[in-house]
């Protein structure tokens, strides 16, 4: 297990160099993707909320992007809830590290120890890894200034679509909402502030909502 939590700690370690090379290059002050790492802990949040922001989005546009995409974690919170201990500071401590990579790790031991001893090891591995590499990034984003002659403005739609691709993958119905969000926000971009067409492309949801009331 110790291995396989190092080499995803690796993985989240690139990607939070990417995260917070790219914050600062866009603009941001070194103090805000590293404050926002050690505070919401969320990469996909985290990505979409800086890069609504990078791209000239309000806070609000970009706050509500990064909640909605983490409502997931709260079904994740119910699925490994007895993996975080019984005292208080466990469980609020617990609550902050609980992420996808942390409830797979749980979810996939049965023997309740085992499902304790996974999600701290991956929980505080993670932690660590994320922000040490976020500050990393922060630092060489300043010095490297303009990041776009290395590609990392790439990285923000890259893990973006790392992470829907096993959901388009699965459902036909996701795939269409997907495209139906996407098509709303492609159509309302030249019309609209940074940020509201990602807001009005979760006009798709409401197309799979229907669909699986339908049934």
């Amino acid at each position: 297990m110790v291995r396989d939590v190092a080499l995803v700690c690796l993985a989240d370690a690139v990607v939070g160099v990417s995260f917070g090379a790219v914050a600062v290059a866009g603009g941001l002050p070194v103090w805000l993707p590293v404050l926002m790492s050690l505070v919401v802990f969320a990469g996909s949040a985290q990505f979409s909320a800086v890069g609504i922001l990078v791209a000239g989005g309000g806070p609000v546009a970009a706050a509500a992007t990064g909640l909605l995409l983490n409502t997931r974690t709260a079904a994740f919170s119910l699925a490994v809830a007895d993996a975080l201990g019984r005292s208080w500071p466990a469980r609020l401590v617990g609550a902050h590290l609980v992420t996808d990579e942390t409830a797979a790790f749980v979810l996939a031991r049965t023997d309740p120890e085992q499902r304790r001893t996974a999600f701290w090891v991956a929980g505080v591995g993670l932690f660590a890894a994320w922000n040490v590499s976020v500050l990393g990034g922060a630092l060489a984003g300043a010095a490297l200034g303009d990041t776009d002659r290395f590609g990392l403005d790439a990285a923000f739609p890259a893990v973006l679509l790392a992470l829907v691709l096993p959901a388009l993958r699965e459902s036909r119905g996701v795939r269409r909402a997907a495209a139906a969000g996407g098509a709303v926000a492609v159509a309302a971009t030249p019309f609209l502030p940074s940020g509201a067409p990602v807001l009005l492309a979760l006009a798709g949801l409401s197309l799979l909502s229907s669909r699986r009331w339908s049934r």
